[in-house]
């Protein structure tokens, strides 16, 4: 099992989704830890970790990427402030 750590930015059309609560694990049998999160009616921001074996994260990971989500690998050690 890896875990990797990530920072994803949501489009205003994508908030109300259940991308990293459900889908995630539903679609791709990954596990998703949200660290943190800043979320307004235009934006959602999520720090999140993801938990599985690697090609499965990628899997997901790119299906984030496929729906509009912004998302960037954190580098160990790495931190994102949230406004």
């Amino acid at each position: 099992m890896s875990v990797r750590k990530y920072f994803c930015t949501f489009p205003q059309a994508l908030i109300q989704e259940p991308i990293i609560s459900h889908t995630l694990n539903a679609e791709f049998g990954v596990i998703p830890n949200i660290r943190a999160a800043s979320i307004t009616d235009q934006i959602a921001m999520v720090a999140v970790e993801i938990e599985g074996d690697l090609e499965s994260i990628e899997k997901s990971v790119e299906y984030m990427r496929e729906r509009g989500v912004v998302v960037e690998e954190l580098a160990e050690g790495a931190e994102h402030k949230l406004a």
